[in-house]
């Protein structure tokens, strides 16, 4: 059978099957020393790369397939799909994160590498879980508008040049994820939105919009806040200059969910009662954060986190009320005693409260119309808090074909540090995730120790504050969503705030507590953290393990409290990790249902486990 190196231009479907490596066979020297696909002056190509090694990477962790080493080539049988793929392995990641090169198809197809890879793994993967034939057609169709975002998105940074930046720190990291979730097969897709919207929409692009406001009887104006403020008086102010009637309430929206409610029979309802008014685009542009559907203004006292309909990888952003009652129950709770302890026992850690909500409609379904407001502590002066995973972003060469000079943010600040330490970057990097340890996980492991209070601090809901040196120096949490009660620890919680878990799921069991913790901070936070730091080539990642394992062995040492998490991390064998392949081929909505189904979730082996001492 002829062998055929496919172009990365487009994609396709993608499934799941459990293989092994067949075989595994060297990359010539000149391949092994091949420029990185990334960096290739097509952004289209560069973008189909992207999808094609972020789908694999996917897929070879979800289906427990053994990765050869470094300058091997991966042959993966898709016998469903009727090919074979050789991939060259240019990364071989303890964690996951590998880098792969373009692959080389058996038979040869005339078609490009995002096609055939996503039909070839989504293929197998529907077929050999039984499932519906029709959900691997959807999964490929986001694969393959993912990979078409991302193309868009590099050429329009490329044309910045190497000196651009957003509008402040804050914004420049939060507008850095030009690729997406390193391990999601479509993290950049967003099917329903026309490229003239995303150009305003797309935090990539630097967008900005205005909001779109209504005007709403206060009869039909429901929210809360933490602090009993009405939500009308804490948005008001955000409408300074709106021509606002008379009586009425201020309402924000997204301006493409504003369009889409109006279709929607409640709001067409109260539109026609005379209740709600269209007033349409008013006031300053607002950004959107890593999230696109959060937004920011570096002059506003909040941030705000707006109900947005579109479909963004595996999700419909719609803002529920239960969530959002959920995020002013945490604020509220931590207002009683936990905050206070935090800021005395780690002054360097903050959480973001999105500590109101406003929406219009009665108290019973969402509407479209529900926006949270958050803390917004980052107004373009020093010491701004920086998104990881905007830090971690790898970034591609400025389109001559060469690679850029900072692989990412984070390969900048270890460089940094490395210069104001005298050292070496590996042993920079080593400094810097004790730092960020200490700043950052430590705290999040003591809040759930000291008060059961377990949060989702994956990488987009975290950030660092760097200091002159590049070294982290305060941590900051947000997300309302991401909120746990260990049910061991739930009496005490009610005595601070009596009715606690009314009306929101907040108390869970102290077991499922330990394993999703161990699976944001755990899997997807710090060993992500120690795989990107291998990926970009700052540090060897056997080392970072063993500087986190002892780390958390000296914690699980002196904070005994968490010795059931800090059990699970050191020494369990496998921990369970969300497979956001198979949630995408599934068709799952990740927002919607019992929070312990929402995600399909697999076994991981521990690389923890690998370097005990």
């Amino acid at each position: 059978m002829s062998e055929h190196r496919v172009s990365v231009a487009e994609s396709r479907p993608v499934s799941e099957h459990r293989l092994s490596v067949t075989e595994s066979r060297p990359v010539s020297e000149q391949a092994a020393e091949a420029a990185d696909p990334l960096d290739h002056p097509d952004p289209l190509r560069a973008a189909g790369a992207a999808a094609v090694e972020t789908l694999l990477r996917a897929y070879v962790r979800e289906t427990l397939t053994e990765v050869p080493a470094t300058g091997q080539r991966l042959l993966l049988d898709f016998p469903a799909a009727g090919v074979r793929l050789s991939v060259p392995v240019r990364h071989r990641s303890l964690t996951g994160w590998h880098r792969f090169g373009e692959p080389l198809v058996t038979p040869a197809r005339p078609t490009d590498a995002v096609a055939l890879v996503a039909w070839a793994a989504i293929r197998e993967t529907t077929v050999n879980r039984s499932m519906p034939s029709h959900l691997g057609g959807d999964a490929v169709s986001r694969v393959l508008d993912s990979a078409r975002r991302t193309a868009v998105h590099l050429a329009r940074r490329r044309e910045e040049g190497p000196d651009g930046r957003g509008p402040t720190p804050f914004l420049d990291a939060e507008q850095a994820l030009l690729l997406g979730h390193p391990f999601h097969p479509a993290p950049k897709s967003r099917e329903e939105a026309s490229d003239g919207e995303l150009d305003a929409y797309s935090p990539e692009l630097r967008g900005s919009f205005p909001l779109h406001w209504f005007a709403a009887h206060p009869d039909v104006v429901t929210g809360e806040s933490a602090d009993g403020r009405p939500p009308a008086d804490l948005v008001r102010p955000l409408a300074a200059g709106l021509d606002l009637p008379s009586g009425t309430v201020p309402v924000p929206a997204h301006p493409w969910q504003a369009r889409d409610v109006l279709r929607r029979p409640e709001i067409a309802a109260l539109v026609d009662a005379g209740l709600l008014r269209p007033l349409g685009p008013g006031g300053p542009a607002w950004y959107p954060t890593s999230s696109v559907r959060t937004v920011h203004r570096p002059d506003a006292e909040t941030m705000l986190k707006l109900s947005l309909g579109m479909r963004i990888t595996n999700s419909r952003r719609n803002n529920l009320r239960g969530e959002m009652r959920l995020g002013v129950r945490a604020a509220r709770l931590l207002a009683r005693g936990p905050a206070r302890w935090l800021r005395a026992e780690h002054p360097e850690f903050r959480v973001l409260r999105d500590f109101a909500w406003i929406s219009v409609g009665t108290d019973g379904p969402e509407t479209g119309l529900e926006t949270a407001i958050r803390d917004n502590p980052f107004r373009g002066g020093a010491g701004e808090g920086l998104c990881v995973a905007g830090l971690l972003a790898e970034r591609t060469g400025p389109g001559d074909g060469s690679a850029p000079r900072h692989r990412a943010l984070l390969s900048a600040a270890v460089e940094r540090a490395a210069r104001a330490l005298g050292t070496s970057t590996a042993e920079a990097s080593a400094r810097w995730l004790a730092r960020y340890l200490d700043v950052l996980a430590v705290p999040l492991i003591r809040l759930q120790a000291r008060y059961g209070i377990a949060l989702e601090p994956h990488h987009q809901n975290t950030l660092v504050t760097l200091d002159g040196d590049g070294l982290p120096s305060a941590g900051w949490y947000r997300d309302s969503q991401g909120y746990y009660v260990a049910a061991s620890r739930a009496g005490e919680l009610d005595r601070l705030l009596p009715g606690l878990a009314g009306g929101v799921e907040l108390v869970f069991d102290d077991a499922f507590v330990d394993e999703r913790v161990a699976y944001y901070l755990g899997v997807n936070n710090l060993l992500g953290l120690v795989g990107a730091f291998g990926a970009l080539g700052l540090a060897d990642e056997a080392d970072l393990l063993r500087v986190l394992r002892r780390a958390l062995e000296r914690l699980r040492e002196a904070e005994l409290g968490a010795k059931g998490l800090l059990d699970l991390l050191l020494d369990a064998p496998v921990l369970r990790c969300k497979g956001n392949f198979l949630t995408c081929v599934e068709g799952l909505d990740e927002l919607v249902g019992d929070v312990r189904a929402q995600s399909v979730y697999i076994d991981l082996p521990n690389p923890l486990t690998e370097v005990r001492r």
